[in-house]
């Protein structure tokens, strides 16, 4: 399918798109081209569809809480490990 973008570079998609995907698109660059994404309404009622029960029992705080901690997590390590290497 091709489209182009009116004089203020919007995207017209299909009908027959959205009612399959929705209204909702992430955009992703990547280094030779554009892609669209949908989103879903509820993008953890998505993830809880994508992988099962295994995030059942989590409310969208407490994943919210956690990835927080993981980053913090990465970037603690990431210091340290430059810190280390600044003194060697």
């Amino acid at each position: 399918m091709s489209k182009t973008t009116d004089q203020r570079g919007r995207i017209y998609l299909p009908k027959d798109i959205r009612e399959r995907f929705g209204d909702q698109y992430r955009i992703v660059e990547l280094p030779s081209h554009v892609a669209l994404f949908p989103v879903d309404e509820d993008p953890l009622e998505g993830l809880r569809d994508a992988v099962g029960d295994a995030f059942a029992e989590t409310t969208a705080d407490e994943l919210k809480a956690e990835a927080r901690e993981a980053i913090a997590d990465e970037v603690r390590a990431d210091a340290t490990d430059r810190s280390n290497e600044a003194t060697e």
